[in-house]
């Protein structure tokens, strides 16, 4: 589990400090989950893009390099199974959630088309219920 914190730096902290800025960019993914504003759909594909890019350049090096290498000293071959199915998970994370941003912007963009001005009446009536 990554730690976060700082030490002299060796692949051990890099990967972690990595760990560490995917979690924070997930995290952040998150909390845009819950809001009402406006720009969400974008925020969301622009995380999700930065999150798919870190991780297409992470797991490699991760993989190829640090895995390959303890793999070689440790010679225990089902070590490194955990990470393979989590990179793997944050993948098909990350696509469910470009899935959903695109759906939810299509969405706004069909309803803000066919309802014209009568959104902000809509508005008012969702606001009313919510009190």
């Amino acid at each position: 589990m990554p730690t976060c914190r700082r030490a002299e730096a060796d692949a051990c902290i890099l990967l972690d400090t990595h760990h560490c800025g995917v979690k924070k960019l997930f995290q952040a993914c998150e909390q845009l989950t819950h809001s009402r504003a406006s720009f969400v759909a974008q925020e969301k594909r622009r995380l999700t893009n930065k999150i798919g890019t870190e991780l297409t350049v992470h797991a490699p090096i991760e993989e190829e390099i640090f895995h390959a290498a303890l793999d070689r000293a440790i010679k225990k071959a089902d070590l490194f199974d955990a990470a393979e199915v989590e990179h793997a998970s944050a993948m098909d994370r990350i696509v469910q959630i470009q899935e959903a941003a695109e759906r939810e912007s299509e969405f706004v963009v069909k309803a803000r088309a066919a309802s014209g001005s009568g959104l902000v009446a809509m508005r008012e009536q969702v606001a009313a219920r919510k009190v």
